[in-house]
Formats: structure tokens, sequence, C-alpha cells
């Protein structure tokens, strides 16, 4: 359902974000989608570039006058905008900010998701988004984007509830049967028998998140992995 949401949304928006929390399945929804297109005869190709904003600063993502020579010192990001939409270019780009919304870096792409659909740079450099370009995020929330943003973009919202933590007790359990791991061939039965059991039933994961005050919010996906781990560490073949 949510593949065919992000579908719909980008026939109609060249801008557009996928909004849940980690594990939800962000990343695998456009990609899911991405590759179905591409694999249509006589279409084009889809190529992702993603890069995380929030870990370099504004200038760094757009560019810099540098004060001593006093030439301007392209940015990681807009470097990225000029290979995306080179007329040259054979296929389709996506590029995808994947990282949490900064009102710092958000703010300066508002021309390119509007109708001008045009990065405007300090040096006063204006580059057109072609037509074979979206803009794309995979963010966590938007606690830090106004509405501004917001309302120039496509939302895909991702609950967490929607795939939940069972497929990943069931891809782990499966990866540890085919992996070289000496395991008992019973022994995804009685570990599905264990979490229906004790962590199912009980609705443990969720009595971890309301009964205790945690140093810094996680996610559910990084308490279960923990939950996996120390798992693993009981299955080790001695």
């Amino acid at each position: 359902m949510k593949v065919i949401q992000l579908y719909e949304t980008a026939q109609v928006r060249h801008g557009f974000m996928l909004v849940g929390a980690a594990g939800c399945g962000k990343t695998q929804i456009m990609n899911t989608l991405t590759e179905s297109l591409g694999n249509i005869p006589g279409e084009k190709k889809i190529q992702i570039t993603k890069m995380n904003p929030k870990s370099i600063t504004g200038q760094q993502m757009y560019g810099v006058m540098n004060n001593v020579t006093s030439e301007w010192v392209p940015g990681i990001y807009s470097e990225i905008w000029k290979r995306c939409n080179d007329k040259k270019n054979k296929h389709i780009s996506w590029i995808n900010c994947d990282g949490p919304v900064d009102a710092i870096w958000i703010e300066n792409l508002n021309t390119v998701l509007d109708d001008n659909k045009i990065l405007t740079l300090a040096n006063a450099e204006r580059i057109p988004m072609s037509d074979s370009c979206k803009m794309t995020f995979e963010v966590e929330n938007l606690d830090n984007a106004s509405p501004a943003t917001v309302s120039r973009c496509g939302i895909i919202y991702v609950s967490p509830t929607d795939l939940s933590w069972e497929p990943l007790f069931e891809t782990w359990s499966k990866d540890r049967q085919q992996s070289k791991t000496q395991v008992s061939n019973e022994e995804t039965e009685w570990v599905t028998q264990m979490i229906a059991k004790y962590i199912d039933k009980p609705n443990t994961v969720n009595q971890l998140a309301r009964s205790y005050v945690y140093m810094m919010p996680a996610p559910v996906i990084i308490r279960v992995t923990q939950m996996l781990s120390l798992l693993e560490a009981v299955l080790l073949p001695h």
C-alpha cells in the first residue's frame, strides 16, 4: 500500500517525503518502487543519490565564498544537483536526503520544491531542475520543518505499527538457518514459540516503552535489536 502511495505521489509531485521511525521500511519502500519501475521494458532506470544533510554544515552542503581567494567553493549538494540534472543523463535521478530535518538546510530548498524548481545558491547561480529529476526525503519526523516546506511536498507517512517488530525476528531466524552457524533444525520452531510466549502475548515491547524512562528516546527497532543480540549470545554454539 505504501509503495502504491509513493508511486501516486511521485506522479504528481517533484518533491516528496517518506516520514516514519527508524526500521519502519522507508528505504525498502523506495527501493522496491524504483527497482520495479526500472524493470519495465522501455522505461528509464531510476538512480538514487543519497546523502545525509545533517552530517555536514550548511556551507559544506550548498557552497561558500572563500574570504581569502574570493573564489566560490561549491558544496556537496550543489554538485550532486548539477550532476543529477545534467541533460545528458539517460536515467531518472532521485536525490534522496536521508537524515533529520533541520531548518538550516531545508529552508534553502523551498525554491526547489515550489513551482519554480530552481536551486538558488549564494553566488547568485540558479540551476533549474530537469524533468527527469525528483527531490526525495527520508525523515523520522517534521518537528523542525516549517509549514512552507511541508506544504510544498507530498507526504507519505509510514507508521511503526504497519510493519511492527515481528518480521525482524522472522528474518533473523531465517538468516541463522541459511548461515554457516551450527544451528539446530528445530531452532526456528522453538524460537518462534518462545517469542510468542514471552514477547508477543505479554506485549513485552510496548511494556518496555511505557514502564521505563530512557536517557535517550529510541525507536522500537532498537530495543528489538538489543533483544536479538542477547538471544544470539545465548544460542551461540559451544
